[in-house]
C-alpha cells in the first residue's frame, strides 16, 4: 500500500490551503493511495531552539504534537508540506514542524532519503513563489524526490473555498496529486 500524508500548515480550518491539499490527496486515492490530511491548526508544534540534543538523543526534547507528526510522516511514501503565504512566506508552525523534522531525521540517519514529497503553496496575490521554494528547500535537504506536475503547485485565493476557483492550480495539484503515486509505484518497483 502506498501511503500519502498532506501537512497543512495554514492556522484556518477548511481554508484554502486545506482545500488545495485535498485536492491532490484525492486524486492520489484515485490512483490507489491510502491518504491522509493532517492539519497544523489545532496541533501544537513549538519552534527549534537549536539544543542540538537531538544529535545524542535521537528525540526532539520539546514535547508537544511534534513527536506524533513525525512518526506520520516517517511511516508516509509521500509526504505533501502546504502553507498559505504570509508575508511571503511559510507559517511559523510549518517552519517550526519542518526545522525539527530536518535536525531529528539527521540525528536518525536520514529517515526521509529517497522518499517523495513536495510543496505546495496559496496566495492572495503574490508571495507563493517565495513560499513554495521555502518548503521544497527541506525536500531536498533531506535528500528526498520531487515529482514535477503541469505547473508550480501554487494557487490563488483570499477568501474561504476562492482556491477552487483557481482552475489551474486545482488542475495542477490533481496532477501533483497523480504525479506522487505514479513516482513511489516506480521507486518501489510495483508498477
Amino acid at each position: 500500500m502506498i501511503r500519502v500524508l498532506g501537512i497543512v500548515g495554514s492556522p484556518r480550518i477548511g481554508g484554502n490551503t486545506e482545500l488545495f491539499v485535498a485536492e491532490a490527496l484525492k486524486a492520489a486515492e484515485e490512483d490507489g493511495a491510502e491518504t491522509e490530511l493532517l492539519r497544523l491548526a489545532d496541533k501544537e508544534v513549538n519552534p527549534c531552539d537549536a539544543c542540538l540534543s537531538c544529535r545524542e538523543t535521537k528525540e526532539c526534547r520539546i514535547k508537544d504534537d511534534f513527536q506524533m507528526i513525525f512518526e506520520k510522516m516517517v511511516e508516509a511514501d509521500g509526504i505533501i508540506l502546504a502553507s498559505p503565504v504570509y508575508f511571503s512566506s511559510a507559517t511559523p508552525k510549518i517552519k517550526a514542524l519542518i526545522d525539527r523534522a530536518g535536525y531529528v531525521s539527521i540525528a536518525k540517519g536520514r529517515v526521509f532519503e529517497n522518499k517523495v514529497g513536495g510543496a505546495m503553496a496559496v496566495a492572495r496575490r503574490a508571495g507563493q513563489n517565495f513560499t513554495f521554494a521555502q518548503l521544497l528547500f527541506f525536500f531536498m535537504h533531506q535528500g528526498m524526490i520531487v515529482p514535477g506536475s503541469t505547473y508550480w503547485n501554487v494557487a490563488f485565493g483570499r477568501g474561504k473555498g476562492e482556491v477552487t476557483k483557481d482552475e489551474e492550480g486545482m488542475a495542477t495539484a490533481r496532477n501533483f496529486g497523480k504525479k506522487i503515486v505514479w513516482l513511489i509505484r516506480k521507486i518501489k518497483g510495483s508498477e
